[in-house]
């Protein structure tokens, strides 16, 4: 039951895929079940308004559609199935939509950022999110490292799986069958325990397990294939890894090393998902910022180091130096300067020129800041730039 004032409640149920060879997901196949189910029991509360939007083509008329549900006073249920895929110009995930093509798709898909500045201002404890969704290979990478979110107050419960071979059939929603499943039985357990019935049926095909209760610090992330043992704690994750309900001192077991091992045993997706949970509870517990904070985003560059994804190692080491900074360290303290440091080792890491070149003038605005001891190491980032700009891009500058 979501808590509200309000005894009549919205569920706005969402299932979108491309048409044709590049649709990932049977995604209105869960529909039928879903239309079998209680209105109460959708929307958890007494009565209940149901919005349908199956296989819709248009951006503007689903965020039309999301704007209105989102705007109405009393609790809401956001149920969506469907694919996530990166564009390629700005690398924003979007939902992509019926007419949605990897060249299209910044004009045909609903980016996920709309859905969470849609969501944003609802009171919190008042919307709860299920999703069962399908990430194509360009997103993939980004959301096994870093999850997916929506912002305080939301409750989401859900999976996000990896594509499904080539040449193999779309995937089924097979979480979100399952959850229906469930409640068209006359079963309505809370949601954690429902999270977790709901991905044990689903089985372990190396998906990304989403359990944030919008209130207290969310659950950890885990792989499908640790399932079985969220139905023997149904909302708790190992003591060593998962964030206190925003506790206000430190944990009393260091989880550093637990998501270290993670990582040297190539596990980088949880590492990584565990390690943004206790960034999260360091901003709610320390605030944005604190020293606390900027220890965890350095752990999550660190992270994506050891997983190979320089680029996102980069973009975080830079965030790190500013942050740094704006704790008034002094550029030349050991901090700052083993920030910057890094995020230039990682930048030369980086072949791909256009990847390279977007990152190239902040980092040369940091380096003109924090020079380093390194002699020419701001003049290094220039010349590469130079080099970038006009295509003489070569092998370790």
């Amino acid at each position: 039951m979501i808590k509200g004032e309000n005894t009549t409640g919205t569920a706005l149920l969402l299932a979108a895929a491309p048409t044709g060879k590049s649709r990932l997901i049977n995604a209105t196949g869960v529909l039928p079940t879903l239309a079998a189910v209680p209105p109460s029991t959708l929307t958890g509360t007494p009565a209940g308004t149901i919005v349908e939007l199956a296989d819709p083509m248009d951006q503007q008329t689903v965020l039309t559609r999301v704007r209105a549900a989102a705007a109405t006073p009393g609790p809401l249920s956001l149920l969506v199935t469907g694919q996530l895929q990166l564009d390629a110009r700005q690398h924003r995930l979007h939902l992509a939509l019926a007419r949605s093509t990897p060249a299209t798709l910044r004009y045909t898909g609903l980016p996920w950022d709309w859905l969470v500045g849609e969501l944003k201002p609802r009171r919190p404890d008042s919307t709860r999110v299920i999703v069962d969704l399908v990430a194509a290979p360009d997103a993939w990478p980004e959301i096994s490292a870093y999850g997916l979110t929506l912002g305080p107050g939301i409750a989401l419960h859900g999976r996000v799986a990896p594509s499904p071979a080539r040449n193999r059939p779309a995937a089924e929603p097979s979480y979100l069958q399952a959850v229906a499943t469930l409640w068209r039985s006359g079963l309505n357990p809370p949601p954690g325990e429902l999270h977790a019935r709901a991905a044990a049926q689903a089985g372990h095909d190396g998906a990304l397990l989403l359990s944030v209760d919008g209130v207290r610090a969310p659950v950890a992330m885990a792989h499908a294939a640790m399932a079985q043992a969220a139905m023997a704690s149904a909302t708790t994750a190992p003591a060593a890894l998962a964030p206190a309900a925003l506790a206000p001192a430190a944990p009393a077991e260091d989880p550093l090393p637990a998501i270290l091992s993670l990582a040297h045993v190539g596990r980088h997706g949880e590492a990584a998902a565990h390690a943004v949970q206790w960034e999260r509870w360091a901003v709610r517990t320390h605030g944005a910022g604190s020293v606390e904070a900027v220890h965890w985003l350095e752990v999550r560059a660190d992270l994506a180091h050891l997983s190979g994804d320089a680029r996102t190692s980069c973009e975080l080491w830079m965030a790190a130096a500013d942050a740094r900074l704006a704790l008034h360290e002094a550029p030349d303290s050991a901090g700052v300067q083993a920030a910057v440091d890094r995020a230039h080792h990682q930048w030369q890491q980086l072949r791909d020129p256009d990847r390279a070149s977007e990152l190239g003038p902040r980092l040369a605005s940091l380096r003109g800041r924090v020079p380093g001891r390194r002699p020419g190491a701001t003049e290094a980032v220039r010349r590469r730039l130079e080099f970038l700009r006009t295509g003489a891009l070569t092998a370790g500058e």
